[in-house]
């Protein structure tokens, strides 16, 4: 029998949470996630540096929607184009991977100029779908058909879960978006409350568990928990998928807030001690290769290089000339320096005027 959407039950009063089970877990969750901001406050450019752990998100947080492509073929994909290696299935799921990346720049270019709302939501779900599968699902609008949730092809008596009716969205949407800036006892606590409710409403045809992950890090940003919006929440959900989905449904089901308050609490902090170990990883690397990069190449480029391989991981030689700038007879002499010294290595040889595709394996290995 499906479980249907709670209505009349967000936000939830304080009859339904118990705050004897949740405080206890604030102030380690908090110190976790501060934590996780003083490595992130450390690190010079994170914009470049934790491009992968931004690339690793979007992959787990699609993944747990049901693509299958790794991170090292994102980077492939991206640095060779269309070689013909990938099949129809493949580039379909790196095609949303990137849409994924693209729809979190959006997001951050949105709250710029405008506060975390419905118009910021709309016009990243429009990124999310443009140019791929769930393109022909009404990108950037709310549905305003039913939709449920269940094994492929399944009525809507079979669905695992049905979200608030057509009718009824809109309504649901705007207490949902006022919420966002009511004043709440707790934030990370209200954001577990907008997380479960926004994919409870299921207010678009698709894209839905995706956006509600980019939400995350949107929120905890603009109320200023973490100094910058990068806060990689999708690899301990896709972890604990089947408990994550139990959690969420049980909210309609039984009221269950508290647990999955409690649930969220738990896999925020998880993530927030995954998040430091992997910057902290990244900044000591960084540091180690600027030094070894400038002894090896003693060159005024060191530090452009540097940069460029942690911000693209798999390059060719063509693209690191066309972004780098630098004139292509020292480019090429400054990567054989890098190969010699193990630095990168060659993922593909070059072939006639096709340049070679080279990665930089440690910082694969950190992300990975």
């Amino acid at each position: 029998m499906s479980i249907k959407y709670h209505y009349g039950c967000f936000p939830p009063s304080d009859e339904l949470i118990d705050w004897n089970k949740i405080i206890p877990l604030l102030g380690p969750t908090y110190a976790a996630v501060a934590n996780y901001g003083g490595i992130l406050s450390a690190i010079p450019n994170p914009a470049v540096l934790l491009t992968p752990l931004t690339t690793q998100e979007a992959v787990l947080s699609s993944r747990i929607e049901g693509t299958q492509a790794t991170i090292g073929e994102v980077f492939e994909f991206e640095a060779t184009g269309d070689t013909g290696k990938f099949n129809e299935e493949r580039k379909n799921d790196i095609s949303e991977i990137l849409n994924y990346r693209k729809a979190m720049a959006e997001a951050v270019k949105q709250l710029n100029t405008y506060p975390l709302s419905i118009r910021v939501l709309k016009a990243i779900h429009q990124v999310l779908l443009e140019n791929v599968r769930g393109t022909n699902k009404a990108p950037g609008e709310f549905r305003k058909i039913a939709n449920w949730i269940g094994p492929y092809g399944c009525s809507i008596e079979e669905a695992y879960f049905v979200p608030i009716s057509a009718d009824k969205l809109l309504d649901g949407i705007s207490t949902w978006e006022k919420f966002i800036h009511q004043e709440f006892k707790d934030n990370i606590v209200k954001l577990a409350l907008l997380h479960v409710e926004f994919e409870s409403l299921h207010p678009f045809l698709d894209g839905n568990g995706r956006l509600g992950r980019i939400f995350i890090p949107l929120f905890l940003w603009q109320t200023g928990i973490i100094s910058l919006p990068m806060f990689y929440i999708s690899a301990t959900l896709e972890k604990r998928r089947e408990e994550y989905y139990q959690k969420l449904r049980n909210v309609s089901q039984n009221n269950g807030w508290t647990d999955w308050i409690v649930f969220f609490l738990d896999a925020v902090k998880e993530q927030a001690d995954n998040n430091k170990n992997k910057a902290k990883q990244i900044l000591d690397l960084y540091d180690e290769m600027k030094d070894k990069i400038q002894s090896i190449t003693n060159s005024r480029f060191a530090i452009s290089l540097l940069d460029f391989i942690f911000k693209r991981p798999i390059f060719s030689t063509s693209l690191f000339v066309e972004e780098t700038k630098i004139q292509k007879s020292s480019a090429q002499r400054l990567l054989l320096q890098l190969q010699e010294n193990n630095i990168i290595s060659v993922l593909q040889e070059g072939k006639g005027r096709k340049g070679a595709v080279l990665s930089f394996p440690a910082i694969l290995s950190i992300t990975e």
